[in-house]
């Protein structure tokens, strides 16, 4: 008999992938399935394991789901039924206005084991990203939240708004922006004044983010000729004069800026991370796929370095994806790292991030390549340091990877073991939007971190549009790369001193990129005081 699963209903948050709490985080992280609404991002749908089962329930607040949510509830108890932990992703929080409380009932009435998530309401984060506070004591000691869906429930046809107006100081209204102008007649009929000031704040806690404010009275003209949508958050009182002093998250350095990342899928997170603190929307197009080498000739010779590991004297890292591999061939093959390998082992390593992964798995680190930060530097630090004795090299990489401190080292007499451990691949991706968003000028920057990622970059693209992407601002993470996008005529403008993703940010922040003004994103200008748009 199979042990019954349960259910972990998580919010997601209000969009920002780093607003998810840690408990969410590590929900997802054990999930067998997981059921997500249509404005669950990929970075939090990353957080699964790769095993678990996605699916999309097409829920976006409340407009017409993929699936209802009788279907909803029924997949819920299906999969739990069957042993699974199903993790149900909702925007925001799920029991504002999320519908949450259904959801677990259903589970209650099957006898499923449920667990309950609490995740950041767009209701205060919204607010919070466009500088104004729900509360505040000079202004607000009250608020409230409602929705301002035309819903067919009971409880939605009592909300008495013409009371709401002056019952509280600050009134935040969800999913309302198709009935805005009808709100804003019942506020004010009950005594609301039409000079109170009020906001509309689009894709809160996003990188295109946009915000309008006005007054009560104007605001629905006022969205209507900004272009606002949904999703909104709509925010009325005194609060709202705050924004002036307070607004943040546009005014950080690189705001509304789209920039491509072509790292691996599942290597992205760290710099679309560093790209969302900064303000700009990470558009992840992976340029490789890594995988383990598993079949042919490459099998027997990583089993044989692998069964004398610990004759070697010395292991090189050239990269975090080569030190992954190794140790979990490793580990594949001996269970643990540290035991199989020589007390008196040295570690070399290029880049900041393949020394931190290499401490996180228990290997020291002698040598972390300093200067330009690439193959070159590394090697000019390791001859010195050769002892007399035969010295005995590994070095793990992929199939295409550089041989230049292989090569190196032999010239010297030592000893070295060059072997592929992972496949660099060519993943599958949408060629034509990649060449599309191109030609529209929809990407600002374009990053990459090796010269495969240049090389299927290119592959992708028409004459058109490789032309356009001599138009973004390139940036390489190190010497080699740049090296690459040098030969293929498209000049890196922003190249760190060292191969880390925080020193490709900082670079990136100081770059000099072209003069726009400050209130357009993603070619759309505002005056957020009006709303004229054009």
């Amino acid at each position: 008999m199979i042990d019954v699963g349960r259910v972990l209903l998580v919010g997601a948050g209000p969009g920002d992938p780093d607003l998810i709490t840690i408990r969410g985080s590590k929900a997802l992280a054990r999930a067998d399935v997981v059921l997500y609404d249509e404005l669950a991002t990929g970075d939090l749908l990353d957080l699964a394991p790769e095993r678990a089962v996605r699916i999309n329930v097409g829920k976006r607040g409340h407009e017409e789901p993929t699936r209802c949510q009788a279907d909803i509830n029924a997949l819920l108890v299906e999969h739990a039924r069957a042993g699974r932990t199903v993790v149900r992703l909702k925007g925001g929080d799920p029991f504002v206005f999320g519908r949450g409380g259904e959801e677990v009932s259903a589970c209650a009435e099957a006898g499923i084991p449920f667990e309950i998530v609490p995740g950041v309401s767009a209701a205060v984060a919204a607010a919070a990203y466009a500088g104004i506070p729900v509360t505040d004591r000079r202004h607000s000691a009250s608020f409230a939240v409602v929705t301002g869906h035309k819903d067919p429930g009971r409880a939605a046809e009592l909300t008495r708004w013409r009371e709401l107006g002056t019952a509280v100081d600050t009134l935040v209204i969800l999913m309302g922006m198709r009935n805005l102008a009808r709100l804003v007649g019942e506020l004010i009929a009950g005594g609301k004044s039409p000079s109170t000031p009020a906001a509309a704040v689009m894709n809160g806690t996003l990188p295109d983010q946009r915000t309008c404010v006005s007054t009560l009275a104007a605001l629905p003209d006022a969205v209507l000729a900004a272009g606002l949508g949904s999703p909104s958050a709509v925010i009325v009182g005194d609060v709202v004069g705050l924004r002036e002093g307070l607004s943040w998250w546009e005014k950080q350095p690189m705001f509304g800026r789209r920039v491509l990342v072509t790292r691996a899928r599942a290597q992205a997170a760290e710099l679309s991370g560093a790209l969302r603190a900064t303000g700009a929307m990470p558009v992840v197009t992976p340029m490789i796929e890594l995988a383990p080498i598993e079949s042919g000739p490459g099998v027997a010779e990583i089993d044989r370095v692998i069964a004398s590991v610990g004759s070697y004297t010395s292991l090189v890292f050239t990269s975090s994806n080569a030190l992954r591999f190794f140790v979990r061939a490793l580990e594949s093959r001996h269970g643990s790292v540290g035991g199989s390998l020589a007390p008196s082992v040295r570690v070399f390593c290029i880049g900041e991030g393949t020394a931190r992964v290499a401490l996180e798995v228990g290997l020291p680190v002698h040598v972390i390549a300093s200067g330009r930060g690439d193959a070159e530097a590394l090697l000019s630090q390791l001859l010195p340091g050769l002892s007399s004795s035969p010295e005995r090299v590994l070095i793990p990489r992929s199939q295409i990877g550089r041989t230049v401190i292989a090569d190196g080292l032999r010239g010297v007499g030592a000893e070295v073991d060059s072997v592929a451990f992972y496949e660099n691949r060519r993943p599958l991706i949408d060629q034509g939007a990649l060449r599309a968003q191109l030609v529209a000028g929809e990407l600002d920057a374009l990053t990459f971190t090796s010269p495969s990622t240049v090389d299927h970059f290119l592959a992708c693209l028409d004459e058109e549009s490789r032309a356009a992407a001599g138009h973004c601002m390139i940036a390489a993470i190190g010497r080699t790369t740049a090296r690459r996008l040098e030969e293929v005529g498209l000049p890196a403008a922003v190249v760190p001193d060292r191969p880390a993703v925080s020193a490709l940010i900082a670079e990136l922040v100081e770059a000099d990129w072209p003069i726009r003004s400050s209130s357009t994103i993603n070619g759309r200008r505002t005056d957020e005081k009006t709303g004229e748009g054009e």
